[in-house]
């Protein structure tokens, strides 16, 4: 029993010793072939070596097989002996063109600069011993065929270096064909050489840069470059794949509008590619043709924007405004999209025109023609906006109006190359003209309000409140106020005092406790607006000069200090009526509610009931407390 298990722990052992030595041996490995490359283009060979015992940097050496050479080996390079390479291989070594590229300690390439047709056999990459036993293989190999270049490349008209117009559509054509026995596959890419690079470059620095626009690679996929990513995206840049004479493609990049980034040097580069028997794409022959130099001429450097007239214009009121836009400088061969608006800065309200205020649009023509107004939508119908002819916009107010005075600029954003563009895209440029100051002759506008609540009985809770308002327009010509009633909460101080309600009349200017509230407006074409829904409110007018408000049903809400704004409006000779600018407020009138008779009532009522049952139980108390004291002594003397 002893012997057999002493026998089982020494095959054990064996066993053990056996494994760990094949785990560490030498091992060294080349890619799996054969590989087929193209004679004139570079080889490049990795070979790695595992499980070796002794320094970190190991040795190799390169054989080469040939096909017809019998078997017998030609020494090609080594990384320890110079003089290892054989006679055919010695000036090319010395050159540089053959060589060993060591990526680390144990991994290398043979590299073949320019690979020849006698170079195809079979290549043995050889790691001289370092271990302490010969174990393992201390070499791999690998068949290389090489097949001839039949790549071609050409194109159908160069770039002649003269200045494009920004927002030019650029056109290059590339052909290119692969004649190869072997399954390969062709890609092409377009490209730029130099030019200026948006990314991480101060204004005004030149660099040398090499950038892909877009390709079509190995697997047919375009692919576009990174910087141009979402140009592709936009559908400005594109390639496509036409079928060529003689089996050769054609692919055609086309960039809708170029900009001024897109100046460089321009190259198409054919690549050929092969699947070798690892699966990986390897890439055996490439070619690249320079297609010329362009230059983008920046928009900026010939565009201008007029407006007209120019400096400042003075009408009187109703009389017509036109202003013109002109724009200069379009390149006649770039289709553009212009978006052109009118700006206007100050009015009749700013104490100095043009000062002050924030700019505000009048109107608008988009791309696709069509015009929109700014903030003031009732000048859609007393207005236009025309294009009178190629780069001429025309702005016309039928009638001039106080709140047309300011300062008008004509605003004009050029999208380059791209007639329709998106509402993301942003405006190649955009320029400004000179300001154009108008001023109107207005008439002499007076206008005065006062309010006044009529004597009467005290109003009471359920009341209906009737107030006047005395608003009078003094001017030459037809003219109307447009009254609005406001309502401010009557203050602590004000509403503690003891003075005569109803009809007391408040200084001209209203203690302001928090915002007014509005509550009707009566326009001035006899339009009328209420704009609160917990009272039932009614506005009318009495007189030419008289407006009346009145609240039926009054509720303690309703108390308050009221008072009216008047604004002056005019009438232009075409009949149209407009806001001359001039107002005024009324003095306040304070309204206050008493509580009704039966309201009044109801205290002393509730009193005498109170006190009534407070008495009654009482009574009732102190009888009850004697009844039971009597009953209590008669109950002791028996």
């Amino acid at each position: 029993m002893r012997t057999m298990m002493a026998s089982i722990k020494t095959a054990l052992f064996v066993f053990l010793h056996w494994v760990l030595q094949y785990a560490v041996c030498r091992d060294v490995t080349l890619p799996t072939g054969p590989l087929y490359r193209v004679a004139g283009f570079p080889l490049s060979l990795p070979c790695t070596v595992s499980g070796y015992e002794g320094p970190r940097t190991q040795e190799f050496e390169w054989f080469l097989y040939r096909d017809n050479s019998g078997g017998r080996q030609m020494g090609v390079v080594s990384t320890r002996d110079q003089g290892f390479p054989y006679a055919p291989f010695q000036p090319r070594v010395r050159s540089g063109e053959v060589r060993v590229e060591r990526d680390s300690g144990d991994v290398v390439r043979l590299m073949i600069q320019r690979l020849r047709a006698e170079d195809q056999g079979k290549y043995e990459c050889y790691t001289p011993s370092t271990d302490s036993t010969f174990q393992g293989n201390y070499s791999g190999t690998v068949t290389v065929k090489v097949i001839p270049d039949t790549l071609q490349i050409s194109f159908s008209r160069s770039l002649t270096g003269q200045p494009v117009p920004e927002g030019a559509e650029l056109t290059l054509t590339c052909s290119g064909s692969i004649q190869s026995e072997q399954l390969t596959h062709l890609s092409i890419t377009f490209g730029k050489r130099g030019g200026r690079d948006g990314s991480g470059i101060g204004a005004g620095e030149e660099v040398s840069t090499v950038r892909e626009i877009i390709s079509i690679d190995k697997m047919l996929g375009v692919v576009p470059g990174r910087s141009y990513q979402k140009r592709y995206d936009d559908g400005e840049i594109t390639l496509e794949k036409r079928n060529g004479e003689a089996g050769q493609g054609v692919y055609v990049m086309k960039m809708k509008a170029v900009q001024p980034d897109d100046t460089g040097s321009y190259f198409c580069e054919a690549s050929q590619w092969i699947l070798d028997p690892d699966r990986s794409w390897q890439k055996i022959a490439q070619r690249t043709l320079d297609i010329g130099n362009l230059t983008v001429q920046q928009l900026a450097e010939s565009l201008s924007v007029t407006s007209s007239p120019r400096g400042e214009v003075t009408l009187q009121v109703g009389s017509p405004l036109i202003l013109t836009c002109e724009v200069l400088g379009l390149p006649s061969e770039v289709n553009s999209g212009l978006l052109v608006q009118w700006m206007k800065r100050g009015s009749v309200s700013s104490d100095e025109v043009g000062s002050g205020g924030v700019e505000v649009e009048v109107a608008r023509m988009s791309t696709d023609g069509v015009v929109s107004w700014g903030d003031d939508l009732s000048r859609a119908s007393g207005g236009s906006m025309e294009k009178v002819a190629g780069g001429m916009y025309s702005l016309k107010l039928f009638s001039a109006r106080p709140g047309d005075t300011g300062v008008y600029r004509c605003v004009v954003s050029v999208y380059a190359g791209r007639t329709n563009p998106g509402p993301s895209t942003p405006a190649t440029l955009t320029q400004r003209s000179e300001g154009v100051t108008v001023n109107l002759k207005t008439k002499d506008v007076l206008v005065s309000a006062v309010a006044q609540l009529p004597r009467g009985p005290l109003l009471k809770r359920g009341s209906t409140i009737t107030l006047i308002c005395n608003a009078t327009v003094t001017t030459t010509g037809p003219a109307q106020a447009q009254v609005h009633w406001l309502r401010w909460p009557i203050p602590e101080l004000v509403s503690k005092k003891g003075e005569s309600p109803a009809s007391e009349v408040a200084p001209p200017d209203p203690p302001v406790v928090e915002k007014p509230t509005l509550i009707a407006a009566l326009m001035y074409n006899g339009v009328a607006n209420t704009y609160i829904n917990s009272s039932e409110i009614s506005i009318d007018r009495l007189s030419a000069v008289s407006y009346r408000l009145r609240v039926h049903t009054a509720t303690m809400d309703d108390q308050g200090m009221y008072a009216c704004h008047a604004e002056a409006w005019g009438q232009d000779p075409h009949g149209g009526w407009y806001n001359t600018g001039v107002k005024t407020e009324s003095n306040a009138v304070t309204v206050y509610l008493y509580a009704r008779a039966a309201d009044l009532l109801l205290i002393p009522l509730v009193v005498g009931v109170s006190s009534a049952l407070f008495v009654g139980i009482v009574i009732i108390a102190a009888v009850t407390c004697c009844f039971m004291r009597r009953l209590a002594r008669e109950r002791a003397r028996k």
